[in-house]
């Protein structure tokens, strides 16, 4: 074993792996998401609605004037939507166990914000790819703009289309499905 590898193993032990630290960053934002549960839990789903439709108008409103072909505009959307990772999340972890009749797990909401940060979310066959994808789709599209959802899996694709595009707040985005061959 060469130096670097013992001294990387010797950083991760007393810190941990940089995978375990980017995780311990964002448990945080999962607990916030789990203390909303319960107030969530108990809106209707009108408020429900409601309550997601406003969180899009001062985000739009922050990046009404901005072209989003400057250089300046990917971080000017992600300063706009941060604030809203948690209520966001939380409102689409309570349409998914709704209307979908599935929860998000917590692991599941670290999967969402992984992606949201622009990063791969590596996950096993069953361990809820799809919908975790819900997350970070629903965040985004609350800027306004398009959101795409990218699967290589035809089953997936047609299986799940439908049935993501019959979330209630799906109402309040614009919605547009479609599966190449």
């Amino acid at each position: 074993m060469d130096p670097a590898q013992i001294l990387d193993r010797v950083v991760a032990r007393f810190i941990g792996t940089k995978h375990e630290r980017d995780v311990k960053k964002l448990l945080p934002s999962v607990a916030a998401i789990n203390e909303q549960e319960a107030e969530v839990k108990a809106l209707s789903d009108d408020e429900l609605k409601a309550r997601f439709q406003a969180l899009k108008e001062p985000i739009q409103a922050e990046l009404k004037d901005l072209d989003p072909t400057e250089s300046t505009f990917r971080e000017s959307m992600r300063k706009a939507v941060e604030p809203a990772i948690v209520p966001a999340f939380a409102i689409v972890r309570e349409a998914g166990r709704r209307f979908l009749n599935m929860r998000h797990f917590d692991v599941q909401l670290i999967g969402g914000m992984v992606l949201h940060d622009g990063k791969i979310a590596e996950m096993k066959t069953g361990e809820g790819k799809t919908l975790v994808a819900t997350l970070p789709a629903a965040l985004n599209a609350l800027a306004g703009r398009g959101v795409h959802i990218v699967t290589v899996n035809d089953y997936l694709c047609f299986r799940q289309a439908d049935r993501f595009h019959n979330l209630p707040l799906a109402s309040s985005l614009q919605k547009a499905g479609a599966c190449l061959r």
